[in-house]
């Protein structure tokens, strides 16, 4: 099959769109230090990343919607990393202490965003993000973070089966090669979520701020 009759093929068994939820909340997920720094083996080269997710910071803070945070964090035996710090030997860097697990430089969190620390993949996993974001009344997340074709993915499958919209957006993400980058991009826009630009992800919350505005006068 030719890369023409496969985008054929996907479009028509899976060409929909589920747009954009009434209350997001955006979820950053996992930029680490280690991701930032050439001498890590976590490194990434993934800077534009960052700066697009930033911005999406910004216009989140404006319309006024939730900002969780995702770190990840092993105890020093690492006993509560299972099959996972098994497997990923660079999950040593999340050891509690090591600065590669740090946030990255910018991404430093306020006092009003919530963080979220995990031993797994997903955001979702082991943590009490679904049911936090259920009772403050979110119905939809909007993700970025590190890497596209691993804790993002895993998170935006998670997201979709506890029942939230979800929106990936695409600048805002990254992984240490462009292919499966751009393969998991296309993978969870098809079956699992709305691959966004960011462009199209800050007029919406522009919209919302809009709206907020408009309610208060």
């Amino acid at each position: 099959m030719s890369e023409d009759d496969l985008l054929e093929n996907y479009r028509r068994a899976y060409d929909n769109k589920v747009g954009f939820g009434q209350r997001p909340a955006l979820v950053m997920i996992d930029f680490c230090q280690g991701y930032f720094d050439p001498d890590c083996d976590l490194y990434a080269d993934v800077d534009n990343a960052l700066t697009s997710a930033l911005r999406v910071r910004e216009a989140a803070h404006a319309a006024k919607i939730p900002v969780i945070l995702t770190n990840v964090s092993y105890h020093p035996s690492a006993i509560d990393g299972g099959r996972f710090f098994e497997k990923a030997a660079p999950l040593r860097y999340f050891i509690e202490g090591n600065p590669m697990a740090a946030f990255a430089k910018g991404l430093e969190p306020r006092e009003e965003e919530l963080v979220i620390t995990k031993q797994y993949p997903s955001a979702f996993f082991g943590t009490s993000l679904a049911s936090t974001l259920t009772a403050i009344g979110v119905d939809s997340v909007l993700l970025t973070g590190l890497t596209t074709s691993g804790c993002v993915r895993a998170s935006c499958v998670d997201a979709m089966s506890h029942g939230f919209r979800t929106a990936v957006i695409a600048e805002a993400c990254g992984d240490r090669h462009e292919a499966p980058h751009q393969a998991n991009l296309f993978d969870m826009n098809a079956k699992y979520a709305d691959v966004v630009s960011e462009e199209e992800t800050i007029g919406f919350l522009q919209r919302l701020n809009d709206q907020d505005i408009a309610r208060n006068i």
